[in-house]
């Protein structure tokens, strides 16, 4: 892990905005302290290492900057916002809704609870967070995460006091709730991203599709293959009997039975560091079964989108839904489908590199907290990214990357644009050289 020189007083200037959000001057002094010891070389990000890491006598002050509530960080999100989109922001750049979870034993953890864990690919004990990344030229910027409260800790606002939960924030909501939540603070804040993107856990939720609509965004989601649509031309129909409601002159069919009798084409997305990435796709207009209900648990028609297939190398297929353009071509419904992978290599340095998971108090201050200066760390280095890409760009250098960390990469020759196109294409520019991953830790 390579260490830069004179990144101190770098990351002293490029915190400037965020300092002037945080008021009082011991927190403008132990920011970039907390934010050194993310960065720094600990294995463990929890505070008593990164206080040892720092040269600190004890971690008291690190807790106190962390854990108290009573300042207000909301500023410093606001900030994050913008700088995510001064960096990776616009038209082309996709927002992409997930969740990620942080192993954790014992009862006492906010929000912890026996639940899914991705990192772990089963159920565990855990906290779950709503994440939303903002990303432009396949670069994540993540700019909210936000605990999942499960109901077992909503339904016991004692157990909710103990853990420094706020009043307002002891209410049943799920995933999809959260997000457009925290969508709204990020529209709010002046984010811009052209296209809204998420996995099936929240493209299931009628409700959160129709959120996104009623915001007036394009979105491409994932949904299960059992996801009742019906033909785009579908009419409604007057009933027979002592009905009095229209009703559809056709039967919802199951996404996977449509989709498997059209052609899958083979479609190329973008171009990788190891080459074209294809895989083989079909898509239809089709209007999804959300609306209202009207007889045997069946819906009506509601808007309509478009119903794209996903057909992998190991042949195993995935389902989404987009309300893209009619216009849009099948390579660029794939780009857009294809753009939301980048928020994994996100959680992952978050995790691996930034110490996400290693925040060892309890209280919901701390969790959110810990989590909002991992990425604000997250920004820095992407800052110093960017700047480096650059460098090299000017220079006429194209070094390979170094690391895993996610890179800038050509879009593959020839491909089409369409109306409307949310996915940005990247100048044919040579990948970007890894992310550093660690500053040297001087106070």
């Amino acid at each position: 892990m390579a260490e830069l020189d004179g990144a101190g007083s770098d990351l002293d200037r490029w915190l400037e905005p965020f300092l002037r959000g945080l008021g009082h001057k011991k927190r403008r002094t132990w920011a970039p302290i907390y934010l050194r010891g993310l960065l720094g070389p600990s294995e463990r990000k929890s505070l008593q290492p990164m206080a040892a890491c720092l040269g600190l006598p004890g971690h008291d002050q690190l807790q106190h900057f962390v854990a108290s509530p009573a300042w207000d960080d909301a500023p410093l999100w606001r900030t994050l916002a913008r700088e995510a989109d001064r960096l990776v922001g616009g038209p082309g750049a996709a927002l992409v809704v997930d969740d990620t979870a942080l192993p954790k034993k014992g009862a006492l953890s906010v929000g912890v609870a026996r639940q899914y864990c991705g990192q772990l690919g089963k159920k565990a004990s855990c906290q779950a967070l709503v994440s939303l990344t903002l990303a432009g030229k396949e670069v994540p910027m993540p700019v909210g995460l936000r605990l999942f409260l499960p109901e077992r800790w909503t339904g016991d606002p004692e157990r909710c006091a103990a853990a420094g939960v706020p009043e307002a924030e002891v209410v049943a909501r799920s995933k999809g709730e959260i997000a457009l939540a925290e969508l709204d603070r990020l529209i709010a804040a002046g984010a811009r991203f052209g296209t809204v993107l998420a996995d099936a856990g929240y493209g299931a939720s009628a409700a959160f599709r129709h959120g996104l609509d009623e915001r007036g965004l394009i979105w491409a989601v994932g949904i299960p293959r059992n996801q009742k649509v019906y033909g785009a031309d579908v009419r409604l129909v007057p009933p027979g009997g002592r009905k009095r409601r229209p009703v559809p002159d056709q039967e919802p069919r199951e996404a996977e039975a449509v989709l498997a009798g059209l052609p899958w084409r083979r479609a190329t997305w973008r171009r990788g560091t190891k080459g074209p990435l294809v895989a083989r796709f079909a898509a239809t207009r089709v209007r999804i079964g959300d609306g209202a209900t009207w007889a045997n648990n069946r819906h009506l028609p509601g808007a309509e989108v478009w119903l794209v297939g996903e057909w992998r190398a190991s042949g195993e297929r995935e389902y989404h839904l987009s309300n893209l353009p009619p216009r849009t071509s099948l390579r660029a419904l794939a780009g857009a489908i294809k753009a939301r992978w980048v928020c994994e290599q996100a959680h992952q340095q978050l995790k691996q590199e930034l110490g996400l998971g290693h925040f060892e108090g309890r209280s919901w201050t701390g969790l959110h907290r810990h989590a909002l200066m991992a990425c604000i760390a997250f920004a820095y280095l992407q800052h110093l990214r960017l700047a480096e890409h650059r460098r090299r760009t000017r220079s006429g250098e194209n070094a390979a990357p170094r690391s895993g960390t996610a890179t800038i990469t050509e879009p593959a020759r020839g491909a089409p644009r369409h109306h409307g196109a949310p996915v940005r294409r990247s100048p044919r520019a040579g990948p970007m050289p890894a992310l550093p991953t660690q500053v040297q830790a001087t106070t």
